[in-house]
This record gives structure tokens, sequence and C-alpha cells, in this order.
């Protein structure tokens, strides 16, 4: 079947291969995966194996054998903005981490230091795959493309091919998080790729909880906190757009109380934060927290859109048009928020206990001036000027 332009894998079922959405984990006759062979896997077309030994330490995952704890989860996408505070919530409650980690120049050496198991894995090569979920219960789905490769490649065919392991070994219940609105403008490829992959999800049987975003408060930092303290451009656009940020802390810490949460299974949640701002809001309390004014260089949405049509024209610009339409929803004249008292009380929380951008910032703001005095008057002392 086809969604939006997506071709989306179909389902089908065979009870000797156990065969779910193109995956097939082999089973001997005695009914026990592997323990004597291989357990082979197939993703997409491709054929991984697990070793028997490893099947057996992680039997449940394929159907047999003494049940893998709650508390194994592995986290995609642990290096970024989100993964890496959903790492240190689920340590910080007692959860056994695994992280999913491309094979890096720079090993994620921090996740290790604060007490998680790292694992080599690529979405984009599905035969890496199946050894990283072996002895797993919940996949935390925090993974989106680098910037310099094509959006399909890691959110779109790398996701594909994680759910299908994921369906294909047992894996109890699936987290993925995915964008406010993204049904609304399936003319944005990120946002069309992120509303198929609800629905590729949803229809792969797996227990799982989507959670829509709006938008991260550690984003601003570096994107107008830092260039208005180097008193450097900060860029904006004339578009009334408002978004409802929320600290990715926050995020972490309700994500697993619907984890816990079984009446949450299956369900959609959006989180937003308590107030939706503009960016020219955003830029004042910035300001005003710094004690200086910003250099802003506005550009128009117009300018936006025609960008987007001029890289259309040349194959090489693909994806810089791609990133440019989700830029262009971003300073469209929308709002990025939605009323969060229902889910509040679903999931037992206090509006109190979520913190503003306000109160955000101005911790930041706060400390960072602290150390900028501190540096100063160090280099005073020794005579040495910056």
């Amino acid at each position: 079947m086809k969604m939006a332009g997506l071709a989306v894998p179909s389902a089908t079922g065979t009870c000797s291969k156990v065969r779910l959405f193109g995956v097939a984990a082999t089973r001997r006759r005695d009914g026990v995966y592997g323990r004597s062979r291989r357990v082979s896997i197939r993703v997409g077309g491709v054929k991984c194996s697990i070793s028997g030994d490893v099947a057996d330490r992680s039997a449940v995952n394929l159907g047999t054998g003494t049940p893998v704890r709650s508390t194994n989860i592995l986290v995609v996408g642990a290096t970024g903005t989100l993964g890496r505070q959903i790492v240190r919530r689920a340590l910080d409650e007692g959860y056994d981490v695994r992280c999913l980690v491309r094979p890096r120049p720079a090993p994620a050496d921090f996740l290790r230091d604060w007490g998680a198991t790292v694992v080599n894995g690529d979405l984009s090569k599905p035969d890496t795959i199946p050894a990283t979920l072996v002895g797993v219960h919940t996949i935390i789905d925090c993974a989106t493309g680098r910037p310099e490769e094509p959006i399909k490649t890691v959110d779109w065919e790398g996701k594909v091919a994680l759910i299908q392991c994921a369906k294909a070994m047992g894996i109890q219940k699936y987290v993925f998080y995915s964008i406010h609105n993204c049904d609304k403008h399936p003319e944005v490829p990120l946002m069309e790729i992120k509303y198929c992959t609800e629905n590729f999800l949803r229809d792969s049987g797996l227990n799982h909880v989507v959670i829509r975003l709006c938008g991260f408060m550690q984003g601003l930092i570096g994107q107008y906190a830092v260039p208005i303290l180097e008193e450097k451009s900060v860029w904006g656009t004339d578009a009334p757009t408002r978004i409802a940020y929320m600290d990715t802390q926050d995020i972490a810490r309700l994500t697993f109380i619907a984890l816990r949460n079984e009446k949450i299974n299956g369900k959609l949640l959006t989180f937003a934060g308590p107030r939706a701002w503009t960016t020219q809001e955003v830029i004042t309390l910035c300001e005003r927290l710094a004690g200086q004014d910003a250099n802003v260089t506005t550009v128009p949405v117009s300018v936006l859109r025609f960008t987007r049509q001029l890289t259309r024209f040349f194959e090489w610009t693909n994806d810089v048009a791609d990133r440019l339409a989700f830029s262009e929803v971003l300073t469209g004249d929308t709002v990025f928020s939605v009323p969060m008292a229902e889910t509040y009380n679903l999931l037992g929380v206090d509006t109190k206990d979520i913190i503003t951008l306000e109160k955000y910032l101005q911790d930041y703001f706060t400390n960072i001036l602290k150390k900028l005095k501190d540096l100063k008057a160090q280099s005073k002392q020794s005579d040495i000027f910056f």
C-alpha cells in the first residue's frame, strides 16, 4: 500500500516463520528459536542472523523462555538533545539502559560514564539492528537523520526496519516521538514521514505510545541566547507562528510516567509547554534577561518559499528543499500547541511541575552571566585581557 507517496510494506502472516511485516524469525521443529543454530531474520529483503546462544539469552524476544525484565530498555538516538535526557532519566529511575549508537570516530563515552550500555548499530543498515534488540523489553525511539543525509534514509526506511525487527523479536513496547500537526502537512517530507511512521507502528500490532512534540527549549539556547551574548546576528522571520516549547527534561519525565501507565498503550499523546511563543517574543525575553539588545536579521517568509521552489530545480538540492519546507511550516501562521489539562490529568502530573520558558531561560542566563563575571574577575587578577 502507499501513504502520501511513501511505499509501505504490507503485513503478511505465516505460522512456520512467524513472518510479520516482511520480517521472519526461523523456528526449529521443537518450537525453540536457534537453540543450537542461528536465528535468521529478514528485514526488507536483507537477511540478518543472531547466534543461537544469544537468542537463548533473550528467548522471550523470540517467543519463548524467561520473560525479559520490563526495566530493560533500548534508547535509539541516545546522543541527541532529547535522547540523552531520556537516558539520564531512565538511569535515575533504575532502568537498565542500552543505547543504540552509530559507529563513530568520537565514541559516546558520556553514556557509558552515566551507567548505560552502548551498542553499535545503524538504522540505515538493517542487518545491524536485530542483535541490538536481544534482551530488550521496550524501545524508546528518539532518532532522526543527520542534516547531511536524505530524510527518508533514517526517518522512514530505518524506522520501518526497526519496527519490523521489534515485531519479529517480540519487543513488548515501542515509544515513538513524532511532530505535532504532522497529519496536517503532507507537503512537508519530514512531517509526512512522521505521520506515515505513526500509522505503520499502529498497524504493526506492537504495544506502543506515540508522543507528538512541539519544540524543545534547549534549541533556543544556540538559536537565540548564545548569539545575543556574543553580539552576533539572530535570525528570525516576520511570521506570527507560536510554539509551545518544552524542556526535554520534562518530556523525559512525562515519557516514563506514560510508559508505566498501561491505560496509555496505543494512545497518541501531545506534549506542549505552558505557553506558545512567537520568535519576536522569545528574542525580547532573551534581550531582557541578557541585559543587551539583539542584532536581529529578519527573513521574510516569501524568501523561504522562493528558495524552496528554486532548490527543487536541482536534483542535488532536493534534501535542502525538503528541510526548507519544514522551515516554511514553522514560519507560517500556525500555532504549535495544545491544551494539556487532559494529558496532565491522565498522567497524574501537576501543571506547576512543568518548567516555563521564562524560568528555563532565566536559569540559563543567570548561570552563564555569573560564569562570565567570574571569568572577567579572574582575568583582571592575572592581568590577562581577552
